[in-house]
């Protein structure tokens, strides 16, 4: 190839997936500006994160333990996810000078910022596989979705999709560094990112992936230690708080007779550590370690497949993938903004046709369920949702599998 014109190709490349990025992050940053913060707050949980900020004031503590003093996650009350937002959110919640208008502001900045990381993160795992063409053809798609908008402005769930998107590129690109510090990092933001160690293991072997779960168990240790010296009793229980939870939104729920969304109960009961194992709703009709047994056989069949793709680095996105929804099915609860990472894998998973179909179909599925059903309390509905949804993940099981283990071809 003549050196000129793959120096051309390049500036190519490059110049298409600036205007990419550009219209992306100004189209999103136009619409937070824009847009009246009661619109924004609406349907997710940006008015939840803020109050949850206001206990650290002075006298934030003094309706949930009758005293003016300031109260934090970990050391006053239980909290159902890791350290690193919730204090990046205490953070927000001063820079924005303690206004809530101030504070959505800024917190959908920060978050856009992340979600540019998620893109670009796309298109270069998408460049690695299958080339520039489609990668820019994928990026235009992911600023063309909707749902990835809608829960931006909902919760922080795109801090998991970075984390989640920067382990599967470190793990591709034999970077070893950064992908024990996304692992890390990542289980703190939320304990998910964890599930890539399976793809580790099948992609290095085991004592590689023993390695990596070393590395992420002492990152964790290191931000979480502090706390459990601190104060042992409210940082225990907000590790167990997610396994306490009822189940909510599946097919678990239907049987539990569970129709709620996934909620902890009034934020007055976080400053008692004995509520954090406590269901608010039903408790399980089918105990966890039951429904385990299945799907972790299954999960143990899917992995000791051989890698028959000639692409290691497909198969260990598809594999991620498909990990992802074989954890979605044995979940005792959907929370609606684990779209937010699951697209990024269906593009890169499938042909652009197929990976929207199954977008556009999930997304209608899940906006049917949340916001129009269950903020009208219209629950008797709730069960055609579910249903729906986890026929759909089926499907999308059983099509990764045979992507990842494709029939052997007639011999001649």
């Amino acid at each position: 190839m003549n050196p000129l014109t793959d120096r051309s190709h390049v500036r190519v490349k490059t110049a298409d997936f600036s205007l990419v990025f550009i219209l992306f992050l100004t189209s999103r940053l136009m619409m937070l500006l824009a847009l009246p913060v009661e619109s924004l707050i609406a349907y997710g949980d940006y008015l939840h994160y803020f109050n949850v900020a206001s206990l650290s004031q002075p006298n934030g503590c003094t309706a949930a333990i009758g005293t003016g003093a300031p109260c934090f996650p970990y050391i006053d009350y239980w909290y159902e996810f890791p350290p690193i937002f919730a204090y990046m959110n205490i953070g927000i919640f001063y820079l924005a000078g303690l206004q809530l208008k101030n504070y959505v502001i800024l917190l959908g900045f920060v978050l856009l910022i992340v979600e540019c990381g998620n893109l670009f993160l796309l298109y270069r795992l998408a460049d690695i596989l299958y080339g520039p063409v489609k990668a820019i053809t994928l990026a235009w798609i992911y600023t063309a979705l909707f749902v990835p908008i809608f829960f931006w402005l909902g919760n922080f769930d795109a801090m998991t999709t970075f984390f989640i998107l920067l382990a599967l590129y470190a793990l591709i690109q034999s970077r070893s560094k950064l992908l024990a510090l996304a692992l890390g990092l990542g289980a703190m933001v939320k304990f998910l990112p964890i599930i890539l160690l399976a793809t580790v293991w099948r992609m290095r072997g085991m004592k590689t992936m023993l390695g990596y779960a070393a590395a992420t168990a002492l990152i964790s240790l290191v931000i979480f230690g502090p706390f459990a010296l601190i104060n042992s009793e409210q940082t225990l229980a907000s590790l167990r708080a997610q396994a306490g939870k009822s189940s909510y939104q599946t097919v678990w729920a239907i049987i539990d007779g569970n129709n709620t969304t996934g909620n902890f109960g009034p934020l007055i009961d976080h400053f008692d550590p004995t509520k954090a194992g406590q269901p608010v709703n039903n408790p399980a009709r089918i105990p966890t370690w039951l429904t385990i047994i299945p799907f972790g056989l299954l999960g143990l069949f899917i992995f000791t497949r051989p890698q028959t793709l000639s692409d290691h680095n497909l198969d260990a996105v598809i594999f991620t993938t498909l990990t992802f929804v074989i954890f979605f099915l044995w979940s005792q609860g959907w929370s609606p903004q684990w779209q937010t990472f699951l697209i990024p894998l269906l593009l890169l998973s499938f042909n652009e046709k197929r990976a929207v179909l199954f977008i556009i179909v999930l997304g209608f599925i899940n906006f049917l369920e949340w916001p129009v059903i269950l903020s009208r309390e219209l629950t008797s509905l709730l069960p055609i949702t579910i249903l729906a949804r986890t026929l759909v993940l089926i499907l999308l099981a059983v099509e990764l599998y045979q992507k990842l283990v494709p029939s052997k071809a007639v011999s001649p």
